[in-house]
This record gives structure tokens, C-alpha cells and sequence, in this order.
């Protein structure tokens, strides 16, 4: 079985992405008999086989909002002046938020308000506990009130999201489902990764407490994008984890704590303490129920299709498909085949030197009369596609219309929405066909902090480009965020790593201004020294 064309390198693995909830900070966990309040919300019975009998804990109990006061978050955002930036303040919704307020208003911005509460959980249920309703509710209405005039989708993603998020602690889960949705969908207007994985993950966590399991999980498993900060993935595993407590799946609600403790590679107390009390319940539910299901598989939670996969006759001397039970799914009649992309694949017969397309069930879609030498798999709806199958590439659809004529002499597969193209020199183009990068640099080469190599653009619509050796970023825009003059430059989560021709390393903030001097002696020096700049973080969930 042959590969896509000779010229059309295929994309690289793309991380499935998504993040958080609502902001946590652990305490000791209070006692169940408490009284519940008039707003007390129950979780739902557990769905899933073999879980454990559904939670009867109230989840909000006295006395637990303890808002800081006025004075002391503007104290600690004088004393944060004083220093350093820190990267995640140029990459999180706090910034917007401090952006959004004005120094004249006498009462608290409700965004930092809400920041500003330290949480703490119910020992059985894991839930936030507030002693007092309408505090909670006043911030809502000044969340309302904020909301009403905004017009930006970053802002009305980031306000009914946190809106939601409010609503849900409170009880009020059609409203808080309802915002939820609305976030989502203004938080994908914005195409940016952080936007979308934390609205999704405000969203997962109401549909949690619904008791949609399987849809809150799944919406926590996309947003967890490797691109994102570790300290937001590690707040998106504890909450996945758990939903899957809720649901008994003990086993996999330890290895999401575990996790989430991996991600945060300095000490983070509050966590620990998190983890502790979650730990806790959950070795209490297993000495009464067992461990629950066997942990599931990513595939499994995202609930991806399997498509048929290829499979060589050696009878026959000819390639077909099977379904993933193992059962013949389109008969072997193939001299090539291409796996299954997008729900359909290239398939080459024996008497023919250029390639059909044909769908799961194996019906024809184009024929190989269309005279297409080399073909890329389809992404995003489109494929490239050549006549010699080494140059003059062109994007077509699935009805084998030219969508994007012209020819490049080499191209990479679509994601999110651009393609890196080359003629002359490498740049990119849009799903329409337009130049959204000159077609002036060397080389894509987009190399991110976990090892990974992205062949164009991150998720995040972000890429590395080479102009005779030195390194720069671009947008999918065409923006240029960092001029290519770096020797060697690597993307981090919330910033840039860059190095100096003496091989010192350094790092930018995502604005391509001076964060760390390129002073030190390796990458792995600059993330530590990262990750030191963000231990006072903690993002909003």
C-alpha cells in the first residue's frame, strides 16, 4: 500500500484538542451535615454501568464564600506591577477582564470579584460550597449588566461563559446551559485555541452536572489540547476527572487526578490539597461499590468513527477494506490504497495508473478518469491533486471541482482553515484560495515544546517560518508576530522561545516582546523559568 503523492508530505499527527471550568482553591472539606440551602442542587444519578448509587450530598452548604476584599486584590495587582510580565497575563481572560474595568468604578469588577473567591469543596460530592446565595447572584446581575453592551464575540464568549459558570454553582442549570452554548459558539467566532477549549470546558461542566456524562466528557477530552498551558490542562483533567467520579468510573477519575499533578511541574499546594480530598472520596466509593468500568480509551470518549481500514488479499494480490469487527467491508480489487480521510479514500486499480475516489461503502465519487497522478488525503473538505503527480497541485472537493486553481509545486494538507503552499518559496493559503502568507520563505518549520513538529500551522493558527535560516512566527493571517531574525525559535504554550547566535536561550510573550533575556544555557532553562512566572496563576474555570 502506497502513501499519499510523492511531492505532498502528509500532515502531521494533530493533537484532538480543548480546558476549564470554574476557578478552584481547595480547603478543608466541610461537614455533611451541614445544613443545605433553598439552592441546593443534587448531583445526578451515575449513568454509566457499574457506577456507584447516585450522590445524595447537598453541593452548595454553609459557609464557604469568602470573597478577598477590593483592597487586597488592588493591592496584589500593585504589587504584580512592580514585576515582571508574566506570560499567562498576556494569554488569559484576567487580562481582558482587568482591561474591560475602569479605575473609576467604586464597586468591585465582577469578573475579579468572582476571581477573587476562594472555593472549597464537599468531601463527598467535590462540589463548590457558598454559605452566601446572593453574593453570587449580585455578580451575576453585574455580569449581565457588563454582557449587555458588549459586542465583541472575545468578550461575550468570555462574559456568558463566566456568567454561566456562576449560574451553575448557584442551581439555575437552564441558565447556565443556555449561556454555556451561547459562549461556545461566540468563543468559536474568535477561532482562538484558549477561547475555544475554555468555553467548551465551562460548558462540559455544566452538562456534568446535568448528568450528560458522555457529552460533558467528550467536551472535556477536545478542549485538552496539548497547546494549551500546563496549568490550564492540569485544571481540565481535574475536572474531567471528576465527572468521571460522578459517574463511578474511579479508575479513570485517579488517572485524570494523576494527571493533572503531572502537568503542574512546580509544587502547587492548593492542588495537592484538591487531589487530596478528591482522592479521598474516591477511595471511600470504591471500599463500598469497586473500581466501576474499565477506564475508557480517547477514541472511545471523543466517540470517533473507525472507518474501515486497508487490508492486503493474498489470494487475490489486491488490496480491499475491513470494519474494525474484522469482516471484509469493500472487497479486494485495488492494486493501492490510501486509508480513510475525511470519510473517503484514494483508491488505485490495476489497470489504471491514476487514482479514484470512493466512500465508506465503496461507492465511486470520482473516477479515475478525472486523470489525477498524485492526490493528497482529504482535510477539511479538500484534497490536493496533481496531473504528473509532482507538481501544478490544485484543491478540489469531493465532487472533483477545482476549488483553489493555480498549481503549486508542493503543498501540505488543510488545518484549521489554511494550507502551507509552495511556489518559489513557501507560504500559505485560505480554504478560498487566497494568499494569506506571502509565498517568500524557505521553509515552514514549526517545532512546539513537547517535541512535536507541526507540518504548517498549530492549532492555535500559528507557525514557525524560515527566511534563510532564521526563524520568525507568522499567524494564519499573515500576520507577522515575531520577525525572522532567531537562529532557532520553539512555541510555548504562552510564549516564544528564542536563541541567540552564542546559543543562549531566551523568551518572547505572545506579542513578540522581550520576556526572559537569552541568557540561559538551554530550553529546558527557560521553561522552568516559565513555569516559575506562572506559579501565582491560576485560571478562572
Amino acid at each position: 500500500m502506497s502513501a499519499a503523492p510523492t511531492s505532498a508530505a502528509p500532515a502531521s499527527g494533530v493533537p484532538v484538542s480543548a480546558a476549564p471550568v470554574d476557578q478552584e482553591t481547595s480547603d478543608a472539606p466541610v461537614s455533611p451535615a451541614a445544613v443545605a440551602t433553598p439552592d441546593t442542587v443534587l448531583p445526578v444519578a451515575a449513568s454509566a454501568s457499574g457506577a456507584a448509587p447516585a450522590l445524595s450530598a447537598p453541593t452548595m452548604l454553609h459557609p464557604l464564600v469568602r470573597p478577598k476584599t477590593l483592597a487586597d486584590v488592588t493591592a496584589a495587582e500593585e504589587q504584580a506591577a512592580e514585576v515582571e510580565p508574566k506570560p499567562a497575563e498576556e494569554a488569559s481572560e484576567e487580562l481582558d477582564a482587568v482591561e474591560d474595568a475602569t479605575a473609576e468604578e467604586k464597586t468591585p469588577d465582577p469578573e475579579q470579584e468572582l476571581a477573587a473567591i476562594e472555593w472549597r469543596f464537599h468531601h463527598d460530592t467535590l462540589r463548590e460550597l457558598v454559605d452566601d446565595p446572593d453574593l453570587l447572584r449580585e455578580i451575576r446581575d453585574r455580569l449581565t449588566t457588563k454582557l449587555t453592551p458588549a459586542t465583541d464575540n472575545a468578550v461575550r464568549a468570555r462574559l456568558l461563559s463566566l456568567r454561566a459558570v456562576v449560574s451553575r454553582i448557584l442551581g439555575d442549570l437552564s441558565k447556565a446551559l443556555s449561556d454555556a452554548k451561547m459562549a461556545l459558539m461566540h468563543a468559536e467566532a474568535t477561532g482562538q485555541l484558549r477561547r475555544i477549549a475554555i468555553a467548551q470546558a465551562r460548558l462540559a461542566h455544566v452538562l456534568q452536572w446535568r448528568g450528560d456524562f458522555a457529552d460533558a466528557d467528550q467536551l472535556f477530552a477536545e478542549a485538552n489540547s496539548p497547546e494549551l498551558p500546563d496549568r490550564l490542562r492540569a485544571t481540565m483533567h481535574e475536572h474531567a476527572g471528576k465527572s468521571c467520579y460522578d459517574q463511578g468510573r474511579y479508575i479513570e477519575a485517579c488517572n485524570h487526578f494523576e494527571k493533572a499533578l503531572e502537568l503542574r511541574k512546580v509544587e502547587d499546594p492548593e492542588l495537592m490539597a484538591r487531589t487530596e480530598i478528591a482522592l479521598d472520596a474516591v477511595f471511600r466509593k470504591v471500599a463500598e461499590n469497586g473500581w466501576g468500568p474499565y477506564p475508557r480509551t480517547r477514541d472511545e470518549i471523543l466517540r470517533v468513527h473507525k472507518p474501515p481500514v486497508p487490508q492486503f488479499d493474498d489470494k487475490k494480490q489486491c488490496w480491499g477494506y475491513v470494519d474494525p469487527s474484522g469482516t471484509t467491508g469493500i472487497s479486494p480489487a485495488f492494486a493501492d490504497v490510501q486509508p480513510f480521510r475525511d470519510g473517503v479514500a484514494w483508491v488505485r486499480r490495476p489497470e489504471s495508473e491514476t487514482w479514484e475516489l470512493i466512500d465508506e461503502a465503496g461507492l465511486r465519487l470520482i473516477d479515475a478518469q478525472a486523470g489525477w497522478l498524485g492526490v493528497g488525503s482529504f482535510n477539511e473538505g479538500l484534497a490536493w491533486v496533481s496531473r504528473d503527480g509532482h507538481s501544478g497541485w490544485v484543491a478540489i472537493d469531493k465532487k472533483n471541482r477545482i476549488v483553489i486553481p493555480g498549481g503549486f509545486d508542493d503543498v501540505r494538507p488543510f488545518r484549521r482553515g489554511v494550507a502551507a503552499v509552495r511556489r518559489g518559496g513557501w507560504g500559505a493559503v485560505d480554504k478560498t484560495g487566497k494568499v494569506v502568507v506571502p509565498t517568500q520563505f524557505a521553509a515552514f518549520a514549526t517545532a512546539l515544546t513537547d517535541g512535536r513538529y507541526v507540518d504548517g500551522f498549530t492549532d492555535e493558527g500559528l507557525a514557525i517560518v524560515d527566511n534563510g535560516g532564521r526563524k520568525g512566527v507568522v499567524d494564519k493571517t499573515g500576520k507577522m508576530v515575531v520577525p525572522p531574525v532567531h537562529p532557532a525559535l520553539v512555541i510555548h504554550p504562552v510564549a516564544f522561545l528564542v536563541a541567540s547566535p552564542q546559543g543562549k536561550w531566551g523568551a518572547l510573550d505572545r506579542r513578540g516582546r522581550p520576556l526572559i533575556d537569552m541568557e540561559l544555557g538551554s530550553r529546558i532553562a527557560v521553561i522552568e523559568e516559565i513555569d516559575r512566572l506562572l506559579a501565582d496563576t491560576k485560571p478562572v474555570l
